[in-house]
């Protein structure tokens, strides 16, 4: 059987002592990754610490002003890097993320199994949820199965279980893989998002669009060291209407529903009855976020 080419893609700005967390798991993987994609939004650190940590690595940047990121163009870009050294399975992980060691090996397992289909597979594992730390360096231990929970509206499935789901809706992409095939059928994340939010909901579309199907994957394990969150993430407010309009404009509907009810809660965000889409409360914006 010819051997594949496994790439894990990282995306980053900030979060290098996460980064470092990740970088444990990856060091320890029974199968190890031939390439790692460390993608630096603007942040020289990230650069830096991936080159110290990671074997077999390659770091490409981005130019970024202001304070929204270019998580599509980023990812983008990690993948376009993993395909020009030959990759053919990608590895996508959220830079918050820990790999549990099978991780990659069950990954490529199951993309082996689909390599031949005609519609693309996206293979998502579990993640589950590590609790507050003193500082992230705790994480970097064994048994990190033990501390975690896992999120409750996805599959808890055995280590050698895999189950087809139609639902493209329930993509994420803290931790996923893909054939270089069917990632070149999808064409990527869409770059007509900038910032926070419907990115991934867009990407999972566009899978469904292409006649392909989620792959709930149990053994290909993620642990998501803690960070503060907010909800809705009013931090992050402008971009995610924007996004909601930009995702609305494409496939008819309204993605992120909870968040955007929680700002019309708050007074942050309204839809506008003579286009019928949202906007953001010009009275309230500046100084609720």
């Amino acid at each position: 059987m010819t051997a594949t080419r496994t790439a894990v893609v990282t995306i980053a700005r900030g979060r290098v002592e996460h980064l470092r967390g990740q970088a444990w798991g990856l060091v320890r993987q029974s199968r190890p990754a031939d390439l790692h994609v460390v993608v630096s939004m603007g942040d020289p650190e990230v650069t830096r610490v991936a080159r110290e940590l990671l074997p077999r690595v390659r770091t490409p940047g981005m130019d970024v002003t202001g304070d929204d990121l270019p998580l599509s163009a980023a990812r983008n870009a990690g993948a376009a890097a993993a395909l020009e050294e030959g990759a053919d399975h990608l590895v996508f992980l959220d830079v918050d993320c820990i790999p549990g060691e099978g991780t990659l090996a069950r990954y490529d397992r199951v993309l082996r199994d689909v390599a031949d289909r005609h519609h693309p597979v996206v293979a998502c594992g579990e993640v589950s949820y590590l609790p507050p730390v003193a500082h992230p360096s705790e994480y970097r231990q064994p048994g990190l199965s033990d501390l975690a929970s896992p999120h409750p509206a996805r599959p808890r499935l055995a280590p050698d279980e895999v189950v087809e789901d139609g639902d493209l809706r329930l993509f994420w992409s803290l931790s996923f893989a893909v054939t270089a095939k069917h990632w070149r059928r999808i064409g990527g994340f869409s770059e007509d998002y900038t910032g926070y939010g419907a990115e991934d909901t867009d990407f999972g579309q566009r899978v469904a669009s292409a006649g392909g199907s989620l792959l709930w994957t149990g053994g290909a394990a993620a642990y998501h060291q803690h960070h503060p969150t907010s909800s809705p993430p009013t931090q992050h407010l402008h971009s995610i209407i924007s996004n909601a309009n930009t995702f609305r404009d494409t496939w008819g509907w309204f993605p992120m529903e909870g968040w955007l009810d929680g700002f019309a809660a708050r007074g942050l965000a309204h839809v506008d009855p003579t286009t019928d889409r949202w906007v953001v409360s010009a009275q309230r914006s500046r100084s609720s976020c």
